[in-house]
């Protein structure tokens, strides 16, 4: 059996990997050049533990190929990015390109899957564009929706041990599929159809921003009341049924921060709390902003000269290199718009260099700076003591 994963990216990488260390003949596909090349000399192009060793191996070894182009498979992964157009509006666009560059290489008995996180009714949608464009394969080939579950820094091992959610658009594509991820997904996989599992991914993560948002939101009104939201967090989670999440900088990633916004420009009567939900998460990262730029300009009152500012983490979670939807990111540009020759001191610790922003180490920041704002809660900030002469700004958490 031959399985080609069309998209390399976080996600597409991983699965190729896996599937490749559990013998599997996979085939990896990615637009980008520059990442083909990369991957083809054994090395990737992006940050996740135990992958570049994986990625290595099955490369030295033949089971993991790639290109840039589609080769004829057995099984089809579509793994590609699922962008937005104007207003939050989910763009399919990729998710139809790639669907349409495997068109020539179907054939009877194939299955082709769709990992990427899509609306509502996207595998129907595709599963009538193949068969309007190959009509000869109408009932001969298996059409299904599965999405991941994972988080960055542990993927490889939640690709393997999560549950999945299979849909297919009929039962035996579900099968067809179910069997597919049984060699190498050690989790139960649920079988349903393919709008349920479809909407299943984009319940999961608008439950969990609902949730975020209820702990920022608590953020601003602590902050207002002069209160520790982190104190009293962890208080009220001492009630038996009470389980509130940690406040940030915001909602970032390509899940959490973008999959209500599927269902919301579907459903948007009927998704309230939803659609409010990301308003609170968003409005929380332009807060952060501002707070650090009032606290700057407090500073140059007080002490007649402008603020050395150092701004902690650009990633969009703790111990990652992902920038995607960072809020960190936002409110460093945010902060940066006003900069009148201040003295900036970016920190990531998990990037080597960025294209726009200069970085800074964790020494070099905090011995110069006059303000730290902490943004991300990244393991090598929570050895940094807290100096009575520097003004400090937690929004994530580092010495709660």
């Amino acid at each position: 059996m031959k399985v080609s994963v069309i998209g390399l990216g976080y996600i597409g990488l991983p699965t190729a990997a896996v599937m490749a260390d559990q013998g599997i003949d996979t085939f990896g596909v990615d637009i980008n050049d520059l990442v083909v090349k990369t991957i083809k000399t054994g090395n990737i192009h992006i940050k996740e533990p135990g992958l570049p060793e994986l990625v290595k191996e099955n490369i030295a070894n033949g089971k993991l190929e790639v290109e840039t182009e589609s080769r004829v498979s057995d099984v089809y992964l579509v793994v590609v990015p699922t962008p937005f157009k104007e207003k939050n509006e989910p763009d399919i666009s990729y998710v139809k390109s790639a669907t349409k560059s495997i068109l020539p290489l179907l054939k009877e008995g194939d299955l082709y899957v769709i990992e990427s996180t899509s609306p509502v009714g996207t595998t129907e949608s595709m599963a009538q564009f193949i068969f309007e464009e190959r009509p000869d394969l109408n009932g001969k080939i298996s059409i299904a929706y599965c999405p991941e579950r994972v988080l960055p820094g542990n993927v490889l091992y939640e690709l393997i041990h999560n549950d999945r959610v299979i849909g297919g658009i009929d039962e035996k594509s579900t099968e067809h599929a179910i069997d597919f991820y049984k060699q190498f997904v050690k989790g139960k996989l649920h079988k349903t159809n393919s709008r349920t599992a479809e909407m299943c991914k984009l319940v999961e993560n608008s439950s969990r921003d609902v949730q975020i948002a209820f702990a920022n939101e608590l953020s601003l009104i602590c902050d207002k009341a002069d209160i520790n939201v982190w104190e009293l967090i962890e208080l009220a989670n001492q009630h038996p049924r009470v389980n509130i999440l940690q406040p940030g900088s915001g909602v970032g990633g390509h899940c959490i921060a973008v999959d209500p916004y599927f269902i919301v420009s579907e459903f948007p009567l009927e998704s309230q709390l939803i659609g409010k939900a990301r308003e609170i998460n968003n409005y929380k990262t332009f807060w952060v902003a501002e707070k650090i730029k009032t606290e700057r300009l407090k500073f140059e009152i007080q002490n007649g000269r402008k603020a050395k500012l150092a701004l902690m983490g650009l990633a969009f979670k703790p111990d990652i290199d992902d920038l995607r939807e960072s809020p960190a990111k936002y409110i460093v540009q945010k902060v940066m718009q006003d900069n009148n020759n201040e003295d900036i001191y970016i920190v990531e610790p998990n990037l080597v260099n960025h294209n726009v922003f200069k970085l800074s180490t964790v020494d070099e920041a905090i011995k110069n700076a006059d303000i730290v704002a902490f943004l991300v809660n990244h393991r090598e900030f929570k050895s940094i003591g807290k100096t009575k002469d520097k003004v400090i700004l937690d929004f994530c958490g580092v010495y709660k």
